[in-house]
Parts: structure tokens; C-alpha cells; sequence
């Protein structure tokens, strides 16, 4: 009777746990069975424009973010804290350009980025360099430029005027933390020193850190492109056309969507590019303020740093982002 009992105990603790990657097979499963059902229901103009917008964005940037997220998931497995640690200079106001550059050469996505500062910090490294890094690395690596010139073909300078902004976004918070910042703000439990991955796990570390950003960067990416299948069909393009003639209501519009909407850096540039009616203005502004900062990063910085500091530094990162975004346009893309 024991016998059975135990075996009864450990039929129900090896019970499979049903993750994200399951849930999304099945559903996938059920809409390939029920393709020629759903073609009958859903064959409405409105919808079938919808659907084509919803694959366009999600088939041109999906390449990108698991470009990302892979890029990502290495950095953190393979690449210590120390190695950055040992490259920034002593003094904390160089030690930020520095970081903001090592952003181009390290790139992550925003999810990654907070507790790969948050190591940082735990390794030693200034605040207002790990902060620049934070800010940097989502905003202003290759994938992310790559992806912003194939979303705007023929208007390279709009991906220099996302660079230029997002680098000063990025080192001009790093000096306003090195001359107002205060230890206080930040959690102990973040400026606690971490160990490095060990040899062995770093391929499972890898693998893993590469998998949860997957899901739940992909789930941010098809919640994009639903919102922006949704505004192609249900927002009238006179809208747009009404934001696009008063410029500082649709920059205010673009800036408060790219904190609402959260979508991944090495996606959003298609969901921009996907409002056609919008002048390019407010597209940068979307494209500079939602890496820096929208509701999943003042999340996990507030749980990762603590509720003080993220009420002092996402306010101010927005208007540093908007301000910087408004001023590169203005100069590249001539306002428009």
C-alpha cells in the first residue's frame, strides 16, 4: 500500500507543466485545422486589410528579434560583467560615454538590459555607467539599426537621427545620475555583488535566458501588430492626417503609445513604419522613447532597483528621450 502510494506521489509530481511554448503551438495547431472556417468568418474587407498588416509586421520583424534575442541570451551566458567592468574608465563621467558606446558593440533587448545592469552594479561598476548601458544596448545596436533601415527604406537619415538620439538618451541620463543620482534610491539588493554563470551552465543559461526573452518579447511583437493592424482599420486615416498637421500633438501621441504599447526594440520600427499617415517626427519620437522607457521597463526596473528609483528615473528619461528624438528629427529630417 506504501508502494502505491508513493508511486501515486511521484505520478503527480513528474505531471508535465504546461509552458508558453505549448499554449502557442496549440494555438497555432487549431488555426492551421480551422483555416478554412476561419477564411469563411472572417472574410470581411476591414478584417482581411487588418490580417495583411498583422503578417506584414510580424513576418518582417520576427527575423530580427530572434536575431536579438539570440545576441542577447549569448551576451549574458558567454560575456561577464567583469569584461565591461575592466574596459570603463575611473572616472564616472568618461566611464559613461564609454558605456553608451559599448552599447552598439553589446546589443540586448530592453527586457535583458535591466538585470544585465543590474549585474553590472553588482560587479562594481558606477551606477551612471550601468545606467547608460541599460539605456544603450536596446537602442542603438546593429539589429536594431538594420531593422529601422529595412522598416524606412530610402530615408537613411532616419536611422542616423534614431542613433544620435537614443546615444544622447542613453549618456545624457548617465550624467544627470552621476551629478544628482543618489545610492539611496537603487535597492540594496541590486548593488549586491552576483557570481558569474558557471563554465558548465552556460549553454542552459543561454539557452534559457534565450528562450523566455523569445516568448515574451514574441508576445509583445503580435500584441504590436494587432494594435497596428487595429489602428489601419478602425482609426479613420484623417486622424492621422490631423496629428500629422499639428506636429507637437502627434509627437506628444507617438511618445505616450511608445510607453503604453512596449514592443520590443527590434520590432517597433515596423510598427512605426506601418502608420503611413504619420510624418516621420513622431515616428522617431515613438522609435527613441520606447526602448528607453514604457510600462514592462518601469516594471522591471521598479522590481529590480526599487519603486524609488524607477518614479525619479522614468519620468525623467521620457523627457530626456522626447527631447533628444525632437531635436535630432528637427536637424534630420527637417522636421517632417
Amino acid at each position: 500500500m506504501g508502494i502505491i502510494s508513493g508511486n501515486a506521489e511521484g505520478t503527480a509530481r513528474r505531471k508535465p507543466k504546461i509552458t508558453s511554448i505549448e499554449v502557442l503551438c496549440a494555438v497555432l495547431l487549431i488555426a492551421i485545422l480551422a483555416q478554412g472556417w476561419l477564411q469563411q468568418v472572417l472574410d470581411v474587407p476591414a478584417l482581411r486589410t487588418g490580417s495583411t498588416v498583422f503578417v506584414a509586421v510580424c513576418v518582417q520583424a520576427l527575423p530580427f528579434l530572434v536575431l536579438g534575442v539570440l545576441i542577447s541570451g549569448a551576451i549574458a551566458a558567454f560575456v561577464p560583467a567583469r569584461v565591461l567592468r575592466r574596459v570603463l574608465p575611473k572616472r564616472e563621467g568618461a566611464a559613461v560615454g564609454v558605456a553608451g558606446l559599448a552599447g552598439v558593440a553589446l546589443p540586448g533587448c530592453e527586457c535583458a538590459s535591466v538585470p544585465v545592469a543590474r549585474r553590472l552594479m553588482g560587479q562594481g561598476v558606477a551606477p551612471a555607467a550601468a545606467l547608460t548601458f541599460l539605456l544603450a544596448a536596446p537602442a542603438v545596436n546593429p539589429v536594431v539599426l538594420v531593422a529601422t533601415a529595412v522598416a524606412f527604406p530610402g530615408e537613411p537619415m532616419m536611422v542616423l537621427a534614431r542613433f544620435l538620439a537614443s546615444l544622447a538618451t542613453a549618456m545624457v541620463m548617465g550624467w544627470l545620475w552621476a551629478r544628482f543620482g543618489k545610492l539611496e534610491w537603487i535597492a540594496e539588493r541590486a548593488l549586491r555583488r552576483l557570481p558569474d554563470s558557471e563554465p558548465g551552465s552556460r549553454w542552459k543559461t543561454f539557452a534559457e535566458i534565450a528562450r523566455t526573452d523569445l516568448v515574451e518579447a514574441g508576445g509583445f511583437l503580435v500584441l504590436g501588430a494587432l494594435i497596428s493592424a487595429a489602428l489601419g482599420v478602425l482609426v479613420p486615416p484623417e486622424w492621422f492626417g490631423v496629428l500629422g498637421e499639428q506636429i507637437v500633438l502627434g509627437i506628444l501621441v507617438m511618445a505616450v503609445l511608445a510607453v503604453v504599447l512596449a514592443l520590443c526594440s527590434e520590432a517597433d520600427a515596423f510598427v512605426a513604419a506601418s502608420l503611413t499617415a504619420m510624418p516621420l517626427l513622431p515616428k522617431l519620437v515613438f522609435l527613441v522613447v520606447g526602448p528607453a522607457v514604457d510600462v514592462k521597463l518601469f516594471a522591471l526596473q521598479a522590481g529590480t532597483f526599487g519603486r524609488s528609483f524607477a518614479l525619479r528615473f522614468a519620468p525623467v528619461t521620457f523627457v530626456v528621450a522626447t527631447t533628444s528624438a525632437v531635436l535630432a528629427g528637427s536637424f534630420l529630417l527637417g522636421g517632417s
